[in-house]
């Protein structure tokens, strides 16, 4: 049985927007490639087992290979989350500023630390 790469990135864009409850691929440096790279690793992988060319000594080190890369493009996508909370943070912060500005008069430029 062969692997559908083209399904297997929607299934983990799928599943990763699931979990951070926003799509994915609307964040700002989002890599469709790194998921096609993940697809096509898994798909040579099943292959090679399927021929015999992967043994099960090898298959560990193929799927823990494939472990890492899966947590590199979760590491990444923490990365592009973090400065998508830190934008929302400073919009917010932004805002409440500019209302105490406006009520004191004071400058509320500047978001303390």
């Amino acid at each position: 049985m062969s692997i559908n790469t083209d399904q297997l990135v929607e299934d983990m864009k799928s599943a990763a927007s699931q979990v951070i409850n926003q799509d994915v691929t609307v964040l700002r440096g989002f890599s469709e490639r790194q998921l096609k790279a993940l697809a096509k690793q898994a798909q040579l992988i099943a292959a090679g087992v399927i021929s015999g060319d992967i043994d099960a000594d090898l298959q560990d080190f193929f799927l823990d290979s494939l472990e890492d890369m899966a947590l590199n493009f979760a590491k990444t996508l923490r990365g592009l989350l973090m400065v998508t909370i830190e934008k929302v943070w400073n919009a917010v912060v932004g805002v409440l500023w500019n209302a105490i500005g406006s009520a004191t008069g004071l400058d509320l430029s500047t978001p303390p630390g």
